[in-house]
């Protein structure tokens, strides 16, 4: 018989995670040999334990998702990450796997699906959804913003002036405008209201 693929789940909801742990400890052919409620830990663990399939949600304490599988990748490069979250903005999914993620799952999706994708992405394969791919296509597709770009977008989001967001960048308010004007472009939209709603539902900004 074969040995079992020893999974690590890391969610930061306590009852999400037991409900994981209780699910997959269900198949004869799992095992969970390690749990995080936060990015750095996750790290920590992954060191300790090498799991074959790692769970990852994206929106974690002390170090996001992303983050915490890039840092995973670059010490264990063969690292098998599924990203599990509720998060389906393009951005979202473009960073987890630009960071190395092997999946991406949205968690109202049927249990026998993620198994599957353990078995998957164990096996070596990748496991994206045709929705997800479909979204990572149109980020693929589309115009990308400068890292200033998106300085001044996630400061938007937070309702900043462009007089405030000149200070806090140490740039004129003309170049503000002009990055705005280059963004409102970017992202298809008329204002600044928009671009906020835009830059969430995109996952390209997240309210901290």
């Amino acid at each position: 018989m074969a040995d079992p693929i020893r999974i690590m789940i890391v969610e930061d909801h306590n009852i999400v995670r037991q409900g994981l742990v209780a699910l997959l400890q269900t198949v004869s052919d799992f095992v969970v040999v390690a749990e995080a409620a936060d990015g750095r830990r996750a790290v920590e663990l992954f060191r300790e334990h090498q799991p074959d399939v790692t769970l990852m949600d994206l929106r974690l304490q002390k170090m996001n998702g992303v983050e915490a599988i890039g840092r995973i990748r670059s010490d264990f490069p063969l690292a098998r990450i599924i990203v599990l979250t509720t998060f389906d903005g393009d951005e979202d999914i473009y960073r987890a796997l630009q960071a190395g993620a092997r999946g991406y799952l949205l968690k109202g999706m049927e249990g026998d699906e993620l198994m599957d994708a353990i078995r998957a992405v164990h096996a070596g394969k990748s496991r994206i959804p045709s929705a997800v791919a479909e979204r990572l296509a149109g980020r693929m597709s589309g115009p990308v913003l400068t890292d200033r770009e998106t300085d001044v977008l996630r400061l938007i989001v937070k309702g900043n002036s462009n007089k405030e967001i000149a200070s806090k960048l140490t740039i004129t308010e003309a170049t503000v405008k002009t990055h705005v004007n280059n963004l409102l472009s970017k992202l298809g939209v008329s204002d600044r209201t928009q671009a906020a709603t835009t830059a969430l539902q995109r996952g390209i900004v997240h309210l901290d």
